[in-house]
């Protein structure tokens, strides 16, 4: 199968390969670019483990072919802390607010946090859970991500951000 050229800009950094067009973009990000990061749990879009930033919007990293980002703004959750590795509001409350147990879920949840915070920067607790049904966790019961979620809204609100 022949191979395209592709190229993306991921966390910042522009990345040029050459990809079968059946690649992932999942599985382009883990093993071209090293970002392990972004996990594979169902592949079939259902449980959001593998959920990225494209053009700032959440998707599915599983569900999309590495040439379907030629071009686009990629972030992962490597990315979502600031360059000095300083934690962003989501990932802090996630941490802060026992968000995480095995951890197995939680780029996928930073990642849909971050983005449904975005874009719902005051969100009632019905509106959270409805933002995050997207992602499956097996290990939390949901409470502590929940709480983190809503602490990191309450910290954005409050000017802390």
């Amino acid at each position: 199968m022949a191979e395209i050229d592709i190229e993306m800009k991921v966390n910042g950094r522009v990345r040029r390969a050459s990809v079968q067009p059946r690649l992932t973009l999942a599985d382009f990000l883990r093993e071209r670019c090293r970002l392990t990061g972004t996990h594979l749990g169902c592949e079939h879009g259902v449980c959001g483990a593998c959920t990225v930033l494209v053009d700032g919007e959440a998707v599915r990293a599983c569900l999309v072919f590495a040439v379907q980002a030629d071009g686009a703004d990629v972030t992962t959750v490597e990315g979502i802390a600031s360059p000095d590795g300083e934690l962003s509001p989501v990932q802090a409350a996630f941490r802060e607010h026992h968000g995480l147990q095995c951890g197995f879920c939680t780029p996928g949840f930073i990642v849909s946090a971050t983005a449904f915070l975005r874009d719902n920067p005051d969100p009632t607790d019905d509106q959270i859970r409805e933002g995050l049904s997207g992602n499956l966790c097996r290990c939390t019961g949901y409470q502590g991500i929940l709480k983190a979620v809503r602490a990191a809204a309450d910290a954005s609100t409050a000017g802390e951000a």
